[in-house]
């Protein structure tokens, strides 16, 4: 009703994209590139790789972002079988 009040219309806003990236396209190229070469370094220390290049400090939840968005995966232990015995044994 405030709406309509103020401008005559009842048309939503448009929609806000949210925040920017915190890491611009660049940044995502070299971070990719740094994982494809350090394949089983954690988020800490792909971080630590940003910040001793040249870039501003970056949380590690910003790192999964760029990785997912890629689609690299950070799984550091493969799948394994069960511990307990089968049935019947």
């Amino acid at each position: 009703m405030r709406r309509q009040a103020t401008t005559r219309s009842l048309v939503p806003k448009p929609a806000r994209s949210g925040r920017a990236r915190y890491l611009d396209a660049d940044a995502q190229a070299w971070l990719v590139a740094y994982v494809g070469q350090h394949a089983d370094a954690t988020l800490a220390e792909l971080g630590a790789a940003w910040q001793a290049q040249g870039g501003r400090p970056v949380g590690q939840t910003c790192i999964w972002q760029v990785l997912d968005a890629h689609r690299l995966r950070r799984k550091k232990k493969p799948a394994r079988r069960g511990t307990r015995p089968e049935a019947g044994r």
